[in-house]
């Protein structure tokens, strides 16, 4: 503890006194004091049980299209309606070019590109490792660049930076051209998605946050369904024209559209609210005010620079560990849906000709596409209205399990099993692809007056997935073996059993060790003041410094 400060116990994580009266209101930490539930008190319901709704209003109350928004003042409800038309829409269109700029190397290779390069090894799996190699490595001092840089010059700036290099792809004429591109690729591409968590996590507040970040996820879906639809529409249309093959052209028009949008940024992305971006006219000085007082009303901490005694904090905390560790898994345990088409242009008809063509290749994972943007947008929903996030990623594990099981069994005996059960597996995948919007959430969550230790997890958590990307995927699904991958589907089994067992003990920790309302906590605004959280006494109760020290002006991020 810091020497000096006064501290006194925090209430239980489900008593929370109602003013001066001292009543006590029962509630779970991940409910508001407007919808504490006097028929079901959370004394009587199970710990692993989430609080159930105890009527129609009560459910409708808990979701965002359904809500009351008369408790919040025009001016608030403006500003929400102000960043989903400007940030949350820049965000949601620079996601969906950048995963169309990922995945169209996977169009490409099965409409032309691996006749073209001479690609019979694993070439496309070697893509994704120089690609995850870079932005593995990029992705921590990004985020850490985002807290001295503005976020309207540096993310645009990264995306024009890739514009460029996806066109340049089309110009390539082997393998080796390839390799390289896609490590500047990875390069600029690093900081895009977490970039944009981290900015969601200073604008929106918890019972908005959740249904945004699974808007914004739900764009990857996006992203691979254009990608697929381009793919066609341009070996329609384009292919042959002006000497250029159809799958040239694909990273022709890609680079062209993310140089548009990466202009765009410069104005449409807010920055922080205590460094507002000038250019976003779109923003008074009003909305800023709201902005901080919204920030401060739910115990969230306003952008701070990262130091070394930041880093150290955040390196020295278990849940640095453990968001990632679960993050990983969630993302791992799915990953043969990112090989669908590779399945379907391996089939055959009897008489040895393709069983689907190469705009066909390209179309059906378009339904997938679908399915996980309706399912991503389902399990936010239900996280804000069950005011849970480890039941649902739980839910997504069981899913998961089923269509691993059954394509384990396809692949050792596909002569015995049915080819429809295989095809119904890849689109069951789909459905459990809806966690990371969760883990993030959950983060947020766990940490709402650290800053800069959840600006560094986020990347973290991002680049450990990259990490573990640059090597397993081409040993566990080497694009040779498909459809026939030797234990990709068994070690998904396991995956999908880790997330499981994780989830669960990560929130017994939050709910045993961290019930202290954590969003009721008020940590102090130095470095100095916030290295330990949470700060526990000798009976390991969480309590609350008195004593507040103000934040000086040289952590914030700089201008």
């Amino acid at each position: 503890m810091t020497s000096g400060a006064r501290y006194q116990p925090l209430p239980r994580d489900d008593e929370v006194r109602n003013g001066d009266s001292g009543t006590p209101l029962l509630y779970s930490r991940h409910q508001s004091p407007g919808n504490a539930q006097t028929d079901y008190p959370s004394e009587f319901r199970p710990r692993w049980l989430p609080a159930i709704p105890q009527s129609i209003k009560d459910i409708t109350g808990r979701i965002v299209i359904f809500q009351n928004h008369d408790k919040s003042t025009p001016l608030e409800q403006d500003l929400v309606r102000r960043l989903d038309i400007f940030l949350m829409t820049f965000g949601c269109i620079s996601q969906v070019i950048k995963y169309l700029d990922q995945t169209n190397i996977s169009s490409a290779y099965v409409s032309g590109m691996k006749e073209d390069l001479g690609l019979y090894g694993d070439e496309l799996n070697y893509f994704t490792t120089y690609f995850s190699i870079s932005y593995c490595l990029m992705l921590i001092p990004s985020q850490i660049i985002l807290t001295y840089v503005r976020p309207s010059y540096w993310l645009p700036g990264l995306e024009i930076g890739w514009g460029f290099v996806t066109g340049f792809i089309a110009l390539a004429q082997s393998a080796r051209h390839v390799y390289i591109l896609r490590v500047f690729l990875g390069l600029f591409e690093s900081s895009a998605w977490p970039g944009m968590m981290t900015l969601f996590m200073y604008w929106y507040t918890p019972t908005e946050l959740a249904k945004r970040m699974g808007f914004y996820h739900s764009c990857q879906a996006l992203g691979q369904m254009m990608s697929g639809a381009l793919q066609v529409a341009i070996l329609e249309t384009l292919d042959g024209k002006f000497g250029l093959k159809g799958w040239r052209w694909l990273f022709v028009i890609n680079g062209v559209i993310t140089l548009l949008v990466g202009l765009a940024g410069f104005f449409m992305i807010p920055d922080y609210p205590s460094l507002p971006n000038p250019r976003a006219v779109w923003l008074s000085d009003e909305h800023i005010t709201m902005a901080t007082e919204r920030l401060e009303r739910h115990g969230r901490a306003d952008a701070r620079r990262i130091n070394w005694a930041s880093a150290k904090r955040t390196f020295l905390m278990w849940i640095t560990y453990a968001i990632p560790s679960l993050y990983i898994a969630t993302v791992l345990a799915p990953y043969g849906y990112n090989y669908f088409n590779l399945f379907l242009k391996s089939l055959q008809n009897p008489d040895g000709s393709p069983r689907w063509t190469t705009e066909q290749v390209n179309t059906i994972p378009i339904a997938g596409g679908a399915i996980n943007v309706l399912f991503v947008w389902i399990w936010a929903i239900l996280s804000d209205l069950f005011q849970t996030r480890w039941t649902l990623l739980v839910v997504q594990a069981v899913i998961g399990l089923i269509p691993s099981t059954i394509m384990t069994i396809w692949t050792v005996r596909p002569e015995g099993t049915s080819i429809t059960s295989a095809y119904v597996s890849y689109f069951m995948l789909y459905l459990s692809l809806g966690t990371a919007p969760l883990v993030m959430s959950w983060l947020s969550d766990l940490l709402p007056q650290d800053p800069e230790a959840r600006t560094l997890i986020v990347g973290y958590s991002i680049a450990s997935v990259y990490a573990v990307l640059s090597w397993s995927q081409v040993l566990i699904w080497p694009a040779s073996q498909a459809p026939y991958y030797k234990y990709a589907w068994q070690i998904s089994i396991v995956l999908w059993i880790l997330v499981i067992v994780m989830a669960y003990t990560l929130h017994l920790v939050d709910r045993r060790l961290l019930r202290t309302n954590q969003s009721t906590v008020t940590r102090a605004g130095s470095p100095r003041a916030s290295e330990t959280s949470p700060l526990l006494d000798e009976d390991g109760v969480a309590v609350l410094p008195t004593a507040i020290t103000a934040q000086t002006k040289d952590t914030r991020p700089g201008q």
